[in-house]
């Protein structure tokens, strides 16, 4: 069954163009809790093949922007508010390098950066987790005060002090998993908005 369902977001992505079936995850998650809207400035982390540059641009239309970023190159977009950037999320300059591509501060944040997966639960969720915890700290540097954030990350241990350090950044926190996930996957993703700074 879960095949089956899996198969059918791969047919529907073809069918819609979309570059990867992912592309229904943040359709969905979008939906659900209102993450972007036309005229925001998004950026994208762990972006290719950049299935969700081309949900996000629907979203935003041509009055918004949206950035991917990743370690892999990103097929180029022809629209020219699309932009990709070569980044590493673990390298802190790369805060600076996204910052210098984007018009204003962004609005958005979103994160569906995975690890390399080696099969061992234990180590995957380790690297998923720093990935997470990169993301968090990129959106201190290039997200507006009352930004919305969206970063995936794999259930086990170290999640719940990722959340509560995401929980202190946000108003509103909500963890989801959303329809077009995997059935047995581990990943959650951990909805943000209403950014607040942390004072020193």
């Amino acid at each position: 069954m879960a095949w089956r369902r899996e198969e059918a977001y791969r047919r529907m992505a073809r069918k819609m163009g979309y570059r990867a079936r992912s592309a229904f995850k943040l359709k969905q998650l979008s939906s659900r809790y209102s993450l972007l809207r036309r005229g925001e400035v998004v950026v994208d982390l762990g972006a290719a093949p950049g299935g969700w540059m081309q949900v996000a641009r629907e979203e935003v239309g041509g009055e918004g922007f949206v950035l991917g970023v990743d370690l892999q190159p990103i097929p180029p977009f022809r629209e020219s508010n699309v932009r990709t950037l070569l980044g590493d999320l673990l390298d802190p300059s790369t805060a600076e390098l996204i910052l210098s591509h984007l018009p204003r501060k962004a609005d958005v944040l979103l994160s569906d950066a995975s690890p390399r997966i080696s099969g061992v639960r234990e180590v995957d969720q380790a690297r998923s987790l720093e990935l997470a915890e990169a993301a968090l700290r990129l959106a201190e540097k290039v997200l507006r005060e009352g930004g919305k954030a969206l970063i995936k990350v794999f259930q086990g241990e170290g999640l719940e002090d990722f959340l509560r350090d995401f929980r202190k950044r946000f108003e509103f926190t909500k963890v989801s998993k959303p329809p077009a996930s995997r059935k047995g996957s581990a990943e959650v993703y951990v909805v943000g908005k209403g950014y607040r700074r942390l004072t020193p």
